[in-house]
């Protein structure tokens, strides 16, 4: 049986540089940085005190009082992004049959789910007690939480799960609805990302390993990928979500197509549980495995949407990565990375950055990669830095690597 092609035909958006999927890639090609000081709680103690949140957001705009109880903030984000995507795939719901509804599947990459209310409901365990913990703990609380709230709330019986793969996440959830698609388990997906883990535990887990920048004088410079003076990275949190369809349901039904996905590849380290493996051999075979499984020869590669990280191992090991698989022909690739503007969403990060993908490939420009100021001898690439650039962008590619090991592509 040939594999059936799958296009995207919706984006949804919920970031630090807004809610809307053209806000968002204007304000990227524009530099804008999404960072700024924490204003969720009071980060006094604390050895880091910015954080890419999520912007212009107010929860009761979207949800009314009883479903802001029972959602934690990587739910909410979800099903923001979610009803985005499915309105602009022009997708509605009520109109579907039951026969339609069990073809469409709903798979999310979250990291770690909702953080927020694991830190809330640990505290009022030690300080009330373990009868005074609320019945909605753990449906809150739960990853596959975000992909169950959106079938619910559209009434889609598809294939629904959740991928938990680190910062590989939802390259891992759009990988896997790919494959369903074209072996003919679903005719369409919602898949994507979710994350809000800027919270005290959040900020205060990832800065004790000494994963997070410490530039707290200034917020919009601490994200730095591939630069020299490159400390570590940004927390980020929000949500994208994308549609993807069989093509030849897309067409019957005249939905807009924004791109086509052609591949995905994974593989991992097998190496340490936190630090990359300084021989690249990992990320290059998930990168290797994406052109081979689309088909595509490495020269076709127009653009690519690096993982970059701004900490000093993991960008110095994709670039080595990006040349073992490219050769030469690296040095002519432009690569970018969107985490210079809106930091490390974490298990929702490749969700945002496909999406930031599609929009160069429908306008030809790439986003800059910001705050780069002196060059690292040990990444040597185009990274695009500081200003936006027009460039024809035909098939690019989109790297997300995660503790654990994980590669994706």
């Amino acid at each position: 049986m040939s594999k059936r092609r799958v296009v995207v035909t919706g984006i949804g958006v919920c970031t630090p540089l807004g809610l809307d999927k053209q806000l968002f890639f204007d304000s990227l090609l524009q530099g804008k940085s999404g960072v700024r000081k924490i204003d969720y709680f009071d980060t006094t103690n604390f050895d880091v005190t910015f954080a890419a949140q999520v912007g212009g957001y107010k929860e009761e705009e979207w949800f009314d009082s009883k479903e802001i109880k029972r959602l934690d903030r990587f739910c909410q984000y979800a099903l923001i992004s979610a009803k985005q995507a499915i309105r602009d795939a022009n997708i509605d719901s009520s109109a579907l049959s039951k026969e339609q509804r069990n073809r469409i599947g709903v798979i999310m990459g979250s990291g770690i789910g909702g953080l927020k209310e694991m830190q809330n409901a640990q505290t009022t365990l030690l300080q009330r007690g373990p009868r005074r913990l609320s019945p909605l703990f753990v449906p809150k609380m739960i990853s596959d939480s975000a992909s169950g709230l959106i079938a619910i709330y559209h009434g889609f019986r598809g294939p629904n799960f959740v991928t938990v793969s680190a910062c590989a996440s939802s390259n891992h959830a759009m990988g896997m609805a790919m494959k369903l698609i074209q072996y003919g388990d679903a005719d369409v997906i919602v898949t994507g990302g979710t994350e809000a883990a800027v919270t005290e535990l959040g900020v205060a887990g990832f800065s004790c390993i000494g994963a997070l920048s410490r530039r707290n004088d200034a917020p919009e410079k601490a994200s730095r990928p591939f630069e020299k003076n490159r400390n570590g990275f940004v927390l980020g949190e929000g949500s994208a979500v994308v549609v993807f369809e069989e093509l030849e349901y897309a067409l019957k039904r005249g939905a807009h197509i924004y791109a086509e996905v052609l591949g995905f590849g994974q593989s991992d380290d097998a190496y340490h549980i936190t630090a990359p493996d300084p021989e690249a051999e990992g990320p290059a075979m998930a990168i290797t495995n994406a052109l081979e499984n689309a088909g595509i020869k490495p020269e076709q590669i127009d653009y690519i949407n690096a993982h970059g990280t701004s900490t000093e191992l993991n960008d110095k090991v994709e670039t080595l990565a990006v040349k073992k698989v490219f050769g030469q022909g690296a040095y002519k690739i432009p690569i970018s990375s969107t985490k210079s503007m809106i930091g490390h969403l974490l298990g929702a990060a490749a969700a945002v950055e496909f999406v930031a993908t599609i929009m160069s490939i429908n306008s030809n420009r790439i986003h800059p990669t910001i705050n780069y100021e002196e060059p690292d001898p040990e990444c040597d690439l185009d990274y695009v830095p500081n200003q936006m650039r027009e460039h024809q962008v035909n098939i690019a590619i989109s790297n997300s690597f995660g503790f654990g090991g994980h590669n994706s592509c």
